[in-house]
């Protein structure tokens, strides 16, 4: 049985865990009820004002409709950090599936697909979607590449030794930025032979052996992580 609760684990290649815990279907069912209390409420002090336009008001009340329940998470989603009213509420967060924040584009076809998700009543197609979806994706999330989140996801930076930086001299695939990144992290839990011997392996990059190499590939992982 698939878990309500999971965690997603995203590394970027300069070494950041992003910490990913997706929101379930309950949490975000009542995401979407605040919304729409808020969108309906808005919609009916609305009415109240263009009653007095008769028909005119009455067709500037259906375009308000539409673009209340298609653009208001959209801009909130942009705008808001991934957040709309709802979501904040719940502590929720709309991002994409790598953890970079959502765009206007991903998050128009996200809201747009909430009709397919809608089929054929009561959120049916959205809601097997979340239950069948490893990271609990409907369909609109599934097209969009998002994920809905809960704000408690952190980003955790490496520590690493504090040695003198070291200029790269030559270009590192973003695969060896990472492998060098995460080497320096667990370089203090090693022995320092250990350390050593493996440092070692990458000597023909660093120039050096034994404990000056391993202190030039440390000084190289600190240049990575930004070290001046």
């Amino acid at each position: 049985m698939k878990a309500i609760d999971t965690v997603r684990t995203i590394e970027t290649p300069e070494g950041v865990e992003l910490n990913l815990r997706p929101a379930g279907p309950v949490v975000r069912l009542w995401a979407l009820f605040v919304d729409q209390v808020i969108v309906w409420m808005v919609l009916m002090f609305a009415a109240f004002g263009l009653a007095f336009l008769g028909p005119l008001g009455l067709g500037l009340w259906f375009i308000l409709m539409f673009l209340a329940q298609w653009l208001y998470p959209v801009f909130f989603e942009v705008m808001g950090g991934g957040r709309t009213l709802g979501k904040r509420w719940l502590g929720l967060r709309v991002i994409m599936a790598d953890g970079r924040p959502i765009g206007w584009g991903p998050s128009l076809i996200r809201n747009l697909l909430r009709v397919v998700d809608g089929l054929p009543g009561a959120y049916t197609v959205g809601l097997v979607s979340l239950l069948l979806t490893r990271n609990f994706q409907r369909i609109g999330d599934l097209a969009a590449g998002t994920l809905v989140v809960h704000e408690q996801s952190s980003v955790f930076a490496p520590v690493l030794p504090e040695v003198e930086p070291v200029p790269l001299a030559q270009p590192l695939t973003l695969e060896e930025q990472s492998a060098i990144l995460s080497f320096a992290e667990r370089s203090p839990r090693l022995t320092s032979a250990r350390a050593e011997e493996l440092a070692d392996v990458l000597s023909p990059m660093t120039g050096a052996r034994g404990s000056e190499g391993l202190k030039v590939l440390l000084g190289m992982a600190r240049y990575l992580w930004g070290g001046q």
